[in-house]
């Protein structure tokens, strides 16, 4: 399967800039997720690529083919909607199946491809079906399905996930990363729920604003974010964030002083100090905090804290018992400890 590659990029609606400077190149086979919050340019970036928008500038390859002018119809790329977008008096086959027929695929060809797509996720039961009889678990699958039987060069997911409850977005999710090793298409996946981005891509890229904030594994984007926004953004419960300031080789929290490497930064630079929740600690010593609010959640705690003035959340064992109301002390191994410039928001170390 051919790679897509996005090349300088720029995507303007009037004078806002929806997608700027965009280079991306989505390997051969590979399941590629753009993740970002709403106006980041996901959705702008994907209907580029499916020919639903026109470019302001650069250039979109599938393969060695440049399709940047070429009309959507030609791209041969599949894309599946938020909204599913079934016809509502057609039958499931015959939804499936819609495409085929209208580039003038044989009877026999279509009915083939139609009963191997239905098969492949798992709706070959509902062929007869309308939509209205279907749930929304089960039209996403016939939506995927649809995309599945054009055999394309690419596939193209906006948000197929968001529109279904919680247990069965987990279930859908799981079939979709194991249909992608069956099938092996070169996909881009776009969604904005972070969990989603690195328990399903190959690579995540993490978009703001129109441009890519980081571009790595799963690992890479959560153990090693590349600024504040990837930091703050990826994580369930995010990253808390302290001031802090350098101060003799460590990090000085209120009272507290964390050993860290900060040899090149001058004594006093203000920095902003990243530990995720799992690794905050609650211990006999450390940075003093007060227990707002404990949540339990099944195999595990949150513990939502006030520390130097600042929201603090740790993810805790559920037999660690505090109280809301408490006083508590909070240590943070050095080890963990992701430093971030606190004007620009860059990683330092």
């Amino acid at each position: 399967m051919p790679e897509l590659r996005f090349a300088g990029v720029r995507k303007d609606y009037g004078p806002v800039q929806a997608l700027r400077g965009f280079d991306l190149a989505v390997a051969d086979g590979e399941l590629l997720v753009l993740v970002g919050p709403s106006g980041s340019g996901k959705s702008t970036a994907l209907r580029a690529a499916a020919g639903l928008e026109d470019v302001t500038d650069g250039s979109i390859h599938i393969g060695a083919r440049d399709v940047t002018r070429v009309p959507a119809a030609q791209r041969n790329v599949s894309m599946v909607f938020q909204s599913y977008a079934l016809f509502p008096h057609l039958t499931v086959a015959e939804n499936i199946g819609f495409g085929l027929r209208a580039r003038g695929v044989a009877r026999d060809e279509s009915r083939r491809r139609v009963a191997h797509a239905s098969e492949t996720v798992g709706c070959e039961k509902l062929l007869d079906r309308k939509p209205f009889e279907l749930s929304g678990g089960e039209r996403q699958r016939v939506a995927l399905a649809r995309a599945l039987v054009r055999e394309p060069d690419v596939y193209l997911l906006d948000e197929p996930l968001s529109n279904l409850d919680a247990q069965l977005r987990v279930q859908v999710r799981s079939e979709l990363k194991l249909l992608h090793q069956g099938v092996g298409t070169t996909t881009v996946h776009v969604t904005h729920d972070q969990v989603e981005a690195l328990t399903m891509g190959d690579r995540v890229a993490v978009l703001r604003d129109g441009i890519i904030e980081q571009l790595g594994s799963p690992t890479e984007v959560y153990r090693r974010p590349a600024n504040r926004f990837v930091a703050g953004f990826i994580g369930s419960p995010a990253m808390n964030f302290l001031r802090g300031t350098v101060d003799d080789g460590a990090i000085r929290i209120g009272a507290v002083a964390i050993p860290h490497r900060v040899e090149r930064l001058p004594g006093g630079r203000q920095v902003e100090v990243g530990i995720r929740p799992e690794h905050v600690e609650l211990a006999d010593d450390g940075l003093p905090a007060e227990v707002a609010l404990v949540e339990m959640a099944g195999s595990e705690t949150f513990v939502r804290l006030t520390a130097d003035g600042a929201p603090l959340v740790a993810r805790v064992p559920p037999g660690q018992s505090v109280a809301p109301g408490s006083n508590v002390r909070v240590r943070i191994p050095p080890d963990r400890v992701h430093l971030f410039d606190a004007q620009t928001g860059e990683r330092l170390g």
